[in-house]
């Protein structure tokens, strides 16, 4: 039997490095191979100083906070799928410009941000649907 735990301190870490991560993509990597990629910088500055912003958020909670750490995670949830949507909606604004790879690029990055958010916003639910077929194995 695999054990798996789910600490929302641990959330807030891949979601802060996830972010960090986004932001370092779209800000220097994606605009540098803007002609590759397809996406304008005009989109993707913005893009990935929210991201940058989302990577302060994640990690400051990361390190600073030691409890009650559910409201929190459920901000950066919401905040994932508001920027998820704005994703989506530069994908079908700019489509006609983007190639197969700015388009592959964007839809795994917001698959991947979609199911984050998921987990940050039902963690609780999720920890105790883990926990019950544990205990009943």
């Amino acid at each position: 039997m695999v054990k798996i735990t789910l600490y929302p301190q641990k959330l807030f870490l891949i979601d802060g490095l996830g972010a960090l991560l986004s932001a370092v993509l779209l800000g220097v990597v994606l605009v540098q191979w803007e002609h590759a990629f397809g996406m304008p910088r005009q989109a993707l500055y913005p893009l990935a100083a929210i991201a940058g912003l989302f990577a302060v958020y994640s990690l400051s909670c990361y390190w600073r906070l030691s409890e009650n750490r559910r409201p929190y995670l459920r901000v950066i949830a919401v905040a994932n799928l508001l920027y998820c949507c704005l994703s989506l909606a530069l994908v079908v604004y700019f489509y006609s410009q983007l190639t197969v790879l700015g388009v592959a690029y964007f839809l795994v990055e917001i698959a991947v941000v979609l199911i984050l958010a998921g987990l940050e916003y039902n963690l609780e639910q999720i920890r105790a649907e883990i926990n019950a077929r544990n205990n009943s194995g």
